[in-house]
């Protein structure tokens, strides 16, 4: 059993640390809502840190779920940050979605301290965090990868080394990419079908069987087709994840029509209040 520490424990790094602590490991917690890290603490037999460099001091593998670039150079950095506290030989592993550019950018700042980096962004949402089967994109060297694997097998179902500092982001964003045009594409069958008057359930329940089948299928049509969008990855979180990859596009020189397009369609829906809905509220823009 490892000594750890995870930092951020929001609606994702809060089951994540528990599974850690489930498993036998002795975990350190640190969220900027104290009372969260307490709450968490309390919970799991944990203990808690009033900043990131607390928190880290003495773990040999360092976890971190946040917002976005901002936060992670936040919590990564300064005088109270988690660099600071960690020991030599010390593995920071990044599950934030975020840059390719920041991923480097921490690996070489590690680096150069003695200490590990991967960046490890997840999918699966809360549901897969919840129950531990996330699948876990990872950059960054091989043998830094092999010591933490069994750590991130606690809360991750599938967990693969993509290449170099930068690859997990850079397959997240792939992965970003391949979901948005889908559920327009589910968004839009879902609408047809109500308006040719079809029995739904029996078509998605056919089509489910077909080519057409996928996970969003599987997990959103029956919600959608009662209105309900108050569950699953939010709006704002996966437009700040398709902005990601179109800035990335735009340096590799990619072309991504359908996910451009798509990002303005969550834009409007943003514009609606529904930030907070779930991705399958595509749907709500093609309601009369």
């Amino acid at each position: 059993m490892a000594k750890l520490a995870f930092l951020g424990l929001g609606v994702m790094g809060y089951p994540m640390a528990g599974h850690l602590a489930k498993a036998g490991h002795e975990v350190r917690v640190f969220n900027r809502t104290s009372e969260k890290a307490d709450k968490w603490a309390k919970e799991h037999g944990g203990s808690s840190g009033k900043t990131p460099a607390e928190a880290a001091a003495d773990a040999d593998i360092v976890f971190m779920c946040v917002g976005n670039d901002d936060d992670v150079r936040t919590v990564v950095y300064g005088d109270n940050g988690a660099l600071t506290g960690m020991k030599s030989g010390a593995i920071l592993v990044d599950h934030t979605t975020a840059s390719a550019e920041v991923a480097r950018e921490v690996e070489k700042a590690c680096k150069a301290e003695g200490k590990g980096f991967l960046d490890a962004p997840v999918s699966g949402g809360q549901a897969g965090a919840e129950n531990g089967v996330l699948t876990i994109m990872v950059g960054g060297d091989e043998k830094t990868f092999e010591s933490a694997r069994s750590a991130m097998e606690c809360f991750g179902r599938a967990v693969t080394l993509m290449g170099t500092a930068g690859s997990g982001q850079l397959t997240k964003m792939v992965n970003q990419i391949c979901i948005a045009g889908l559920v327009q594409g589910l968004a839009e069958g879902v609408n047809f079908a109500q308006k040719a008057g079809l029995d739904c359930e029996k078509v998605f329940d056919v089509i489910g069987k077909g080519a057409a089948q996928s996970w969003q299928m599987d997990n959103r049509h029956k919600t959608m087709l009662e209105d309900k969008f108050d569950h699953g990855f939010a709006v704002d979180w996966m437009r700040k994840d398709l902005n990601i990859a179109l800035a990335e596009a735009q340096r590799n020189g990619s072309q991504l029509p359908v996910t451009a397009l798509v990002d303005q369609f969550y834009a409007a829906v943003q514009g609606m209040g529904g930030g907070r809905w779930d991705t399958s509220s595509l749907l709500k823009n093609l309601k009369d």
